[in-house]
């Protein structure tokens, strides 16, 4: 009887692909629908919280300035990038992140934990001019920021605009 089953449905084509299209569906079912609920897809942890006016005006930066292009943002599980950039990411800590920029091409190191690595001064250094601290560093050098004041009220219409997109800010400005 089974022998019979298999034979019809290796000679006739289109069984085969809708019987494939129906396993495929449900295997893909399986792993996506539970995605859609958002408390099982996101892992809560301390680092998941909205971010700070300041947070969100860097962030801006990054994408304006395509950092992207060259770093990630994703610390992958594998044993050689948990011990040069420390615990793998998890999805709670860019929950807030829209569009998601984690990227996948490093042409420059991960940035995903790089603020805690080194101090302010180092940063405001590399950020000036990357080659005075990191002799092979091919990134530019971004010195117009440190000449360029923030616009606080241009600050606040930014962040009036993300709230009434529905992106939460942790404070209020």
């Amino acid at each position: 009887m089974t022998q019979n089953y298999h034979s019809i449905i290796e000679k006739s084509l289109f069984v085969l692909v809708v019987l494939i299209v129906v396993v495929a569906s449900i295997g893909g079912m399986v792993q996506i629908l539970p995605l859609f609920k958002r408390e099982i897809a996101i892992e809560v942890v301390d680092a998941g919280r909205p971010y700070t006016p300041l947070e969100l005006l860097g962030f801006g930066i990054y994408k304006r300035e395509g950092c992207y292009g060259c770093h990630s943002q994703q610390v992958r599980t594998l044993r050689d990038e948990v011990e040069r950039y420390g615990h793998y990411s998890i999805s709670a800590e860019s929950q807030y992140d829209f569009p998601f920029v984690w990227g996948s091409k490093r042409t420059g190191p991960d940035l995903a934990r790089i603020g805690e690595k080194y101090s302010d001064d180092w940063h405001i250094e590399h950020l000036h001019d990357p080659r005075s601290v990191v002799p092979e560093s091919i990134m530019p050098g971004y010195s117009f920021m440190l000449k360029t004041l923030l616009n606080l009220e241009d600050l606040r219409r930014k962040m009036e605009i993300l709230q009434s997109l529905g992106v939460l800010i942790l404070i209020q400005i």
